[in-house]
């Protein structure tokens, strides 16, 4: 309760041990975070000495700029894993997917399995631009086809910031919430920043993710959180553990 008169911490020291990172972009060469593996490994690294030890790394599929398929995504991520270990890099490293909420995706959820994040729990993306059109049909029929939507990074949306009440129409639709760490930290605005801590204060979120592209992310995590009030924040991390890897 005294968190609010506390310096604020660095976000890096808030992140526990054996932390469980579930939105990254650490493959090489496959979308717009790691180029080659040598960025993949630096990468990784750097987590790792935030307390990051296990990963489900998450490259994009979207239509007509990162046309991934599921088939692609595993050899990379096998690849990838062979090389780590050649690196004496021996950690829990799984991949899922972020799935862009288009018409592609509607096509791919009804016709094969989807990369999740754990069981049936699929990370999706929208448009920074809008939200789709036919957002709530997208997500009726998806969680019909068995899956959990868990959306990344709604702070980022600016198209809801003028109407918080969109919040909780999209929990309402059965949205589980991820938050982007360095949100808090006002890497992305300040105005990014106020929706986070508006959403952590009401206990929107239930998972949080590094977002992590490249070594400014890195270099983000190196800087003081901006909230009021970070206990709702620590929580949330907590809530990672439900990821736990064997």
């Amino acid at each position: 309760m005294f968190t609010i008169f506390k310096s604020k911490p660095v976000l890096k020291d808030l992140i526990p041990d054996n932390h469980i990172d579930i939105h990254s972009h650490l493959l090489p060469g496959i979308d717009d975070g790691a180029k080659v593996f040598e960025d993949s490994l630096q990468l990784i690294r750097a987590l790792q000495s935030f307390g990051i030890q296990q990963f489900i790394t998450t490259p994009h599929i979207i239509q007509h700029i990162w046309e991934n398929t599921k088939e692609q995504i595993i050899v990379n991520k096998n690849n990838t894993l062979a090389e780590l270990r050649k690196n004496d890099i021996h950690l829990p490293f799984q991949t899922a997917a972020e799935y862009m909420m288009d018409d592609q995706f509607v096509r791919l959820f009804q016709s094969q399995d989807l990369l999740t994040l754990k069981d049936n729990y699929v990370l999706v993306e929208m448009s920074y631009i809008n939200a789709p059109i036919q957002l709530y049909s997208i997500l009726f029929d998806l969680q019909v086809a068995g899956y959990i939507p868990v959306l990344a990074h709604p702070e980022r949306y600016l198209f809801y910031h003028k109407n918080v009440d969109e919040y909780t129409k999209l929990k309402k639709a059965g949205c589980l919430f991820q938050l982007n760490l360095l949100a808090v930290t006002g890497y992305y605005g300040d105005g990014i920043t106020k929706i986070a801590e508006q959403l952590l204060q009401k206990g929107m979120y239930d998972f949080v993710g590094s977002d992590v592209h490249h070594d400014n992310h890195i270099a983000a995590f190196n800087q003081k959180i901006k909230l009021k009030d970070w206990s709702p924040l620590k929580e949330v991390i907590g809530n990672n553990q439900f990821f736990k890897l064997d």
